[in-house]
């Protein structure tokens, strides 16, 4: 019984420090997030499955929930003449204490019909790396011209540009 009993104290007392110290990183997986942890220039791919489509660009995240993007859709140049990025596209976004967020972005496309939508993307995403990547998907697409969205299955991807210390 006494062989038993030591056992079970001895295998108690390996078990703890190793279990409080799970408890502890559960309780610390983040260190919070706010709008102000996306802040500065964000390079970005998306891929779109629907279409499929894919894109590339920046985002300027100010840090108080406002959003604007350049960007080049792949094929661009085959389809429309577009040797460019194209700019204007504005929006905001929400970023909870855990680290989860959305955004909605205006694509202000040109050409469309005063009283029609220019085209509006909703997204939700996780930040990581301390708010030094971003991964997403679109929740909701709207194209320019569209009254109503259309279904889409389409991820993207954000990092930080800069160095370690922006």
């Amino acid at each position: 019984m006494k062989s038993w009993l030591l056992k079970g104290a001895i295998a108690t007392a390996l078990a703890l420090p190793a279990l409080s110290g799970v408890a502890r990183a559960q309780a610390n997986h983040n260190d919070g997030c706010s709008n102000a942890t996306l802040k500065g220039d964000y390079a970005f791919s998306v891929t779109n499955f629907t279409l499929p489509q894919v894109v590339v660009g920046i985002g300027r995240f100010d840090g108080a929930g406002g959003f604007s993007q350049v960007d080049y859709i792949g094929d661009s140049l085959r389809t429309s003449g577009a040797t460019s990025f194209r700019g204007g596209e504005t929006g905001s976004y929400t970023v909870n204490p855990d680290c989860t967020g959305s955004q909605e972005i205006d694509l202000n496309v040109s050409g469309v019909p005063v009283g029609t939508s220019h085209g509006v993307i909703k997204s939700v995403f996780v930040i990581s790396s301390g708010g030094r990547s971003i991964h997403g998907v679109v929740a909701e697409f709207t194209p320019p011209g569209a009254t109503k969205p259309i279904p889409t299955q389409t991820r993207f991807d954000e990092w930080k540009v800069g160095s370690e210390q922006d």
